[in-house]
């Protein structure tokens, strides 16, 4: 835990110091209604790098940072001027478009570039487990400055975000604030794409914006909860990464999306136990319609398609393996029983020798080299074995699924069909 605690830390604090901007200026992009305007600009941001990466320059130099804060600020001047009330073209159209343009553009780029997938790699998920104190420190520093800017500035900006309407009639210089807040929006993409990549970068800017919006109207209460939910998110996917030895943006975006999946979820149960409350239980009528649709369809799916994956059946066969044996004759069955002893025991050997090559490896054990040969080469054939058993047990399971598709598969249709339409005919004459 110590070793996770001392290597994580920077990242952990580069992490922190994205939420602390980023949520801010999320509350300003929904209110605005222009969800993709980040990932446009970094998107824009990456084209920057790219054409200064294969000019010569180093992804983390100081050129590509200047090539980067060009495009960006190009892109937020068109933003700026795009903002026309009873335009023929809509601003988030524009935003697409300006998105997929410079993201086909990387690719013409990158394409005349050496080791060009990993550039794309590196510019999606970013290397922020790499960051330096230093780095991190330039990047607090930039963005108190521009958030002491935008401290100053905010009653206008959130005017127009909140009540552009009201803004217009008020005479408020809606293309010049734009233009700034576009601006100071571009300094920050162009500094986060570098450290964090692209995904991280939007996810940081829209997913804790958007679940303080799902939990609170006021402006101060987004930002606290948008803090919060992006504190939660750095420390579980940042942990998840090291303990998993996963990609650590990669990881990072993800636990966003399954944290937002968590708060919706929540909120919608607790919508559904206030509709309980109020209605009884005909407030679960809609609950069950949807749960029926689901066994019909998965009915459905089973009995036209037996072949393809059912992973509720799998699920079931493996919490109750007595499901798939029942739909397998005298000798199938036997030969699964002989195969899935087989894999165990395969598995318990190539653990132990793989025990032994790591130790091997360590420099914990000696063995000639020779013997490591014949060690390797046995785990290959060992490998190769337990494979074919697992393909057995495939086998098995789809002459299973050929008789499960009409025993299953047609119960689980009519039940579905017949509770769907008779809850709906309850709902309606509720």
């Amino acid at each position: 835990m110590s070793m996770a605690i001392e290597f994580l830390w920077i990242p952990f604090l580069a992490c922190l110091v994205l939420t602390g901007i980023h949520v801010y200026l999320g509350l300003h992009v929904l209110a605005r209604g222009v969800i993709f305007v980040d990932l446009a600009l970094a998107q824009v941001a990456a084209l920057g790098i790219t054409v200064a990466f294969l000019a010569g320059h180093p992804i983390q130099s100081d050129a590509a940072y200047w090539y980067a804060l060009a495009f960006t600020v190009g892109g937020g001047v068109l933003f700026s001027m795009s903002r026309m009330h009873r335009a023929a073209i809509p601003q988030e159209a524009i935003i697409g478009i300006v998105y997929a343009v410079s993201a086909a553009a990387v690719v013409l780029v990158v394409d005349r570039a050496p080791q060009g997938i990993e550039h794309i790699k590196q510019l999606l998920v970013g290397s922020i487990l790499t960051v330096t104190p230093a780095e991190v420190g330039t990047l607090a520093l930039l963005y108190a400055v521009i958030g002491a800017i935008h401290w100053v500035i905010r009653k206008p900006l959130l005017e127009i975000s909140f009540d552009p309407e009201g803004a217009l009639r008020q005479g408020l210089w809606v293309r010049w604030w734009d233009f700034l807040f576009y601006t100071s929006f571009g300094f920050v993409v162009t500094s986060s794409v570098r450290i964090a990549g692209v995904l991280l970068v939007f996810s940081y800017l829209i997913v804790p914006a958007a679940v303080g919006a799902l939990l609170t109207a006021s402006v101060t209460g987004r930002l606290l909860f948008g803090w919060g939910f992006g504190f939660l998110v750095s420390v579980l996917g940042l942990s998840a990464s090291y303990f998993w030895d996963l990609p650590t943006g990669a990881t990072v975006v993800t636990t966003f999306g399954a944290m937002l999946a968590a708060v919706a979820f929540g909120i919608g149960t607790r919508a559904l136990v206030h509709e309980v409350k109020a209605r009884g239980v005909r407030a679960l009528a809609g609950v069950g319609i949807v749960a029926c649709a689901l066994l019909g369809l998965s009915g459905l799916l089973l009995l036209l398609f037996p072949q393809m994956d059912h992973h509720w059946l799998n699920w079931l066969e493996e919490a109750a393996p007595a499901v798939e044996r029942a739909f397998l004759t005298p000798y199938e069955r036997q030969t699964y029983w002989d195969s899935r002893e087989a894999i165990r025991r395969g598995q318990a050997e190539l653990q132990r020798l793989r025990t032994a090559q790591q130790e091997v490896q360590w420099g914990n054990r000696e063995m000639p080299p020779d013997q490591q040969e014949r060690l390797r080469r046995f785990l290959a054939g060992r490998g190769e074995i337990t494979a074919g058993d697992r393909l057995v047990l495939k086998a098995l399971r789809g002459k299973a699924r050929e008789r499960q598709r009409y025993w299953l598969g047609l119960p689980l249709l009519g039940l579905g069909a017949v509770g769907a339409l008779t809850l709906t005919r309850a709902k309606r004459r509720g």
